[in-house]
């Protein structure tokens, strides 16, 4: 029978308590939510909705075509040049995701005939644009300069170095000026995602690559996404120009793609103004999760200390941690549970999400959540 050797694999992940499934939510849902990648709570502010808005009664629902065709306006034009002059870099090129912004940016920087060396806790966006690389790929152990020193020194040749400044599951931070330097000592070009550090990290939520010092590098170039702190949807490249330039040529999730809706680039374009204005959302979102980590440690669970907006609290097994973010969801409190695939070391756990806009009252009462469901 054709596709029969689905319902096998749906019996294993059954046996393994990884089913997964959709739950579509409605507008005005009661939970509290600490699942989503809205940090600076945005995605419902008045300001970036009546951003989407205005960019759809002006552009329409869509933008017609890829970005090389009639997928461009005048609004992605404006958003890539905020986008640059924000992070400090001197370009950018947005894209239809974050997603489709890594695939561009590892598939067209590393050719045939060059070397990727890929942090073993990168997000999946980066490791299948490794897999669809021509260069070959070397992973190296987490957060491991070291590591990719070892790897450079056995190629000779063009090469990058791929890394998650901020990872996604644990919330733990890249360290990124020391993954410059040993780039640096080989000629390696230097590739970040900056998807859970803009509006988070550096100054008024610049970025991990600016709080480095590494913003508007001729060596260094960055992605991120526009569906997290900007709480709106897409993604983009920043870089050098000519590093613009040659993916405007060269990536196949920008040439053959359609572009970015206009009212997420009107959505994202009011956000950044937004954060501009208000640049203490950054360091907001920031408390809030050293607050959340203090509250767990505090009642004796295991969380991973946070060094953006991420708070991962462990999970005895993968079937327990789908129970914890059910009864937490019963609670009146929406939780965030990764299980393998999705974590690489294969430890299942709730993921939270420290958003700038949540009370002291929001906060107790998710910490008593959590406490009061744990296995």
């Amino acid at each position: 029978m054709a596709f029969g050797w689905i319902d096998d694999q749906a019996e294993l992940r059954r046996l393994a308590g990884l089913v997964r499934t959709l739950r579509p939510r409605p507008a005005d849902s009661p939970l509290l939510d600490l699942a989503s990648n809205d940090y600076l709570g945005l995605a419902h502010h008045p300001e970036v909705v009546e951003g989407a808005a205005v960019a759809a009664r002006t552009w329409g629902g869509g933008s017609t075509g890829s970005r090389l065709v009639t997928g461009t306006t005048e609004l992605h034009a404006q958003l890539e040049r905020e986008l640059a002059e924000f992070t400090g870099f001197e370009a950018a090129l947005v894209f239809s995701s974050g997603y489709a912004a890594n695939l561009a940016a590892v598939t067209t920087l590393a050719p045939h005939g060059s070397l990727i060396v890929s942090d073993a806790g990168n997000h999946a966006s980066l490791i299948d644009g490794c897999r669809l690389a021509r260069g070959a790929t070397q992973v190296v152990g987490h957060a491991d300069p070291d590591g990719v020193r070892k790897a450079l020194r056995t190629h000779d040749g063009p090469a990058v170095v791929v890394s998650d400044s901020v990872f996604s599951v644990d919330g733990d931070a890249a360290p990124v000026g020391a993954l410059a330097e040993a780039s640096r000592e080989f000629g390696a070009g230097l590739l970040l995602d900056d998807a859970h550090g803009l509006g988070v990290l550096g100054e008024g939520g610049r970025g991990a690559p600016h709080a480095a010092g590494l913003a508007g590098a001729e060596d260094v170039v960055v992605t991120v996404t526009l569906s997290k702190s900007l709480g709106s949807q897409g993604g983009a490249v920043l870089g050098p120009a000519r590093v613009i330039d040659h993916l405007v040529n060269a990536a196949r999730t920008f040439i053959f793609d359609t572009g970015l809706a206009p009212a997420a680039a009107g959505a994202a374009l009011a956000a950044l103004t937004l954060l501009r204005r208000e640049p203490e959302r950054a360091a907001r979102a920031r408390a809030v999760a050293s607050e959340l980590y203090t509250r767990f440690t505090a009642a004796g669970l295991e969380a991973v200390r946070p060094d953006a907006a991420v708070v991962s609290v462990r999970a005895p097994s993968p079937e327990a941690a789908v129970q914890w973010a059910a009864d937490c969801r019963t609670a009146g409190l929406a939780v965030g549970c990764f299980r393998p695939p999705s974590v690489p070391d294969g430890i299942s756990r709730l993921r939270l999400t420290a958003r700038a806009d949540l009370s002291g009252a929001e906060i107790e009462r998710a910490v008593r959540v959590i406490g009061e469901t744990r296995p």
